[in-house]
């Protein structure tokens, strides 16, 4: 048996899970674990500004290809602490990333050591598993469990704590045999799909609800051909935008609250069954559920058992990894399509494009200072199907999830149920690490941006480019916008006049210096008819630098983006004129009809 530290022996079970990136802070506590990275070879360590930044860039990673895990690292007591965003993102969105953290000596742990903090008790709630490794022999077990929970059921991330001699003790470990676990996902049965199927069957307007479970699953193209077999329309929820492609006849828009589409609530609103597919339900998709549920059926397959019925009780669940139930889907829809016994749904999928047609906002606006909807506009014409669009919360990410398109699942990474601020720069730089040729762009409001703006130096340090689309009101937009019904507009406002920038007026914070100052390239647009050039400039900087690209358009300081304020789908609050012209809305997927 070979002889090896506990922390190399962590180091090549990482190796042996597929692990080719980390991300991480060194710190005396986790300095063995580095050694053992350092003397090991084969995983790349990009080193983050700080802790979070590291947890953000392994979401990112581990968000961009199926069956990547991103890993991140930090050494005791705060590092571990300011990870605790990152594990619960990654919790909320179902993504599986690897925290480890070093720990004070385990005989001292408990006596308040320096930087000695209980990290498994404080990380619990927001983890698959949280461990303090208290015997070194645990190690190897420890990590193997680990990948394994990561991978099985609803992914989701782990946090694994080393004392510092944990790490530096001698143990037995064989690399050479070792295998991963196998990964358990429950999976439909046939009966449970053709009873599915059966009620798809019987209702005249339904509608498929596909989630980020279904883009987890990898399972996007059966989604599709489920889709195409039965002829039922399709409803993205955001954290499965992308399972099946904006121009495709079948999708019928998002629904929700905020980050929706005109016609995707207003065809949700006559349907009479929905098939939710690796969805959560999730609180600004539905609204109120009196609302989303009147007058439908559901039935509801997660890979989650206690997930069905969380938020309201289908009508029939079914316990599943969207891939298996798809491939049942399918293989049940072939059979009924050979047999000539499934329904006609052609005027219904044709009604959901008509209001594709006819249901649009406005995105064509001249004004200065430039208005937002233009910013997306612009993006459309400037960056094509292959792009990954990476964005956290905000008005910035409403109104993009309102105006852009997305043609393929994993290009648009999006923080879902936590929406930490900061979590773009650092996602990006994740995502761009995980596919170093794609056309990578950032999407963020100017609160956001300033959250974790130095993680910008790693991509300069570590020449990661990507481009960052930065609108700049000097607002805490969504906030203020949300304080309307309180009828205050109090400590949102970033305006602030800068003695060393005066041309800003009121715009406070020069990003463009801050930019440059951390090795970055910048743009700064005031004209909308500039914007066009200006992102493709930005292209053009990424590719010759291999830097990131930042494009700060100068937006007027009030917009109200559409949204409901009565937490009813029927009933959201356009705010901004529509378009009745197809200028009005000149890179919409159908062209308006007035």
């Amino acid at each position: 048996m070979a002889r090896m530290t506990a922390a190399r022996a962590a180091v090549e079970i990482l190796r042996r899970e597929g692990v080719t990136d980390a991300f991480g802070v060194p710190g005396a506590a986790i300095n063995p674990f580095y050694a053992a990275l350092k003397a090991s070879g084969g995983i790349t360590h990009t080193l983050a500004r700080h802790v979070e930044g590291a947890s953000h860039m392994a979401e990112g990673y581990t968000r961009t290809h199926p069956g990547n895990i991103g890993v991140c690292i930090g050494t005791s007591g705060p590092a571990g602490t300011d990870m605790i965003t990152g594990l619960y993102s990654a919790t909320g969105d179902s993504v599986p990333i690897l925290c480890i953290t070093g720990q004070a000596p385990t005989a001292v742990i408990h006596k308040e050591d320096f930087q000695a903090v209980d990290i498994a008790s404080i990380a619990k709630p927001v983890t698959k598993m949280a461990v303090t490794v208290l015997e070194a022999a645990q190690v190897p077990g420890v990590f193997q469990q680990a990948f394994h929970l990561m991978r099985s059921g609803r992914p989701g991330p782990v946090l694994i704590d080393l004392p510092i001699d944990v790490q530096l003790t001698e143990i037995e470990f064989d690399p050479d045999t070792y295998e991963p676990l196998p990964v358990y996902k429950p999976a439909a049965s046939r009966a449970q799909i053709e009873k599915a199927i059966g009620m798809l069957n019987a209702a005249e307007r339904p509608l498929i609800v596909a989630g980020g479970g279904v883009i987890n699953a990898d399972a996007a193209e059966l989604l599709v051909q489920f889709a195409e077999l039965t002829g039922t329309p399709v409803v993205p929820t955001l954290m499965g935008w992308g399972v099946i492609p904006d121009d495709h006849e079948l999708n019928a828009g998002m629904v929700g609250l905020q980050t929706s589409h005109r016609y995707g609530n207003a065809t949700f609103l006559e349907s009479d069954f929905v098939l939710g597919i690796g969805n959560r339900w999730a609180n600004r998709h539905t609204g109120r559920l009196d609302v989303y549920t009147a007058g439908r059926t559901f039935v509801h397959v997660d890979v989650e058992p206690t997930q069905i019925g969380r938020i309201f009780a289908p009508d029939y669940g079914i316990a599943s990894d969207a891939r298996a139930a798809l491939e049942l889907f399918v293989e049940v829809a072939k059979e009924l399509r050979a047999e000539g016994r499934l329904p006609d749904r052609s005027a219904w999928a044709a009604a959901a494009q008509e209001k594709r047609a006819t249901l649009q906002r406005r995105t064509h606006f001249d004004d200065v200072p430039i208005k937002p909807q233009r910013v997306y506009e612009e993006m459309n014409k400037a960056f094509g199907p292959e792009t990954r669009y990476v964005s956290t919360i905000g008005l910035s990410q409403i109104a993009g999830a309102q105006m852009l398109h997305v043609y393929r699942p994993r290009h648009w990474i999006n923080c879902g149920q936590a929406g930490p601020l900061g979590w773009t720069v650092p996602a990006a730089l994740g995502v761009a690490k995980a596919d170093p040729e794609a056309q990578v762009v950032a999407l963020s409001g100017d609160y956001d941006f300033q959250f974790m703006i130095e993680e910008l130096a790693v991509g300069a340090q570590h020449r990661i480019p990507y481009v960052h689309v930065l609108v700049n009101n000097a607002y805490l937009g969504l906030i203020r916008q949300a304080q309307r019904a309180f009828d205050i507009d109090f400590q949102v406002k970033l305006e602030f006049e800068n003695v060393n920038a005066p041309e800003l007026g009121v715009y406070g914070v020069d990003h463009v210096k801050v930019a440059e100052g951390l090795g970055c390239k910048a743009i700064r647009v005031t004209d909308p008819n500039e914007l066009g050039a200006a992102l493709e400039q930005a292209k053009k900087l990424a590719a010759e630098f291999r830097v990131p690209v930042v494009v700060e358009a100068i937006l007027e300081r009030v917009t109200n983006i559409s949204m409901s304020t009565t937490n009813d789908i029927g009933n959201v609050t356009e705010f901004e004129e529509l378009a009745t012209e197809p200028a009005h809305a000149p890179t919409s997927i159908r062209p308006l009809k007035s």
